[in-house]
């Protein structure tokens, strides 16, 4: 499966992007779709999951209120809402996709598969 995130940017703090993941050749049926962001000098973390046929959002603490992970089923994507963006919200976003249980959400190995990043450059 590859994957591929669109809708990085630059923005104004408090300010808005809409990110995308989709999935060439097939759709998320079955997996559980990630989004990771990798800020500078720093791990890769966790942002939001979800489930692409039962739901189950779940947010790092940091983005919750704020950020809004969804599935387009019309389209074949997992759409990250960012909304009151904040300078440390500058990083590379990563979508996944893998089959983790709920509680595995957050970590990297539970998912198989990656696309390459986008840039969300946040200005002051």
């Amino acid at each position: 499966v590859q994957l591929q995130a669109s809708g990085g940017g630059l923005v104004q703090a408090g300010g808005s992007l809409r990110l995308s993941c989709s999935a060439s050749e097939r759709t998320f049926s079955g997996y559980t779709v990630a989004w990771f962001r990798h800020l500078a000098g720093k791990e890769r973390e966790f942002v939001a999951a979800i489930r692409w046929s039962a739901g189950n959002p779940v947010y790092e603490d940091s983005v919750k209120g704020r950020f809004i992970i969804s599935r387009d089923r019309a389209k074949n994507t997992v759409d990250l809402q960012m909304d009151s963006l904040k300078p440390e919200d500058t990083a590379v976003y990563y979508c996944a996709a893998g089959t983790p249980i709920l509680s595995n959400f957050r970590l990297k190995a539970a998912y198989y598969y990656w696309g390459p990043g986008t840039q969300v450059t946040v200005s002051s």
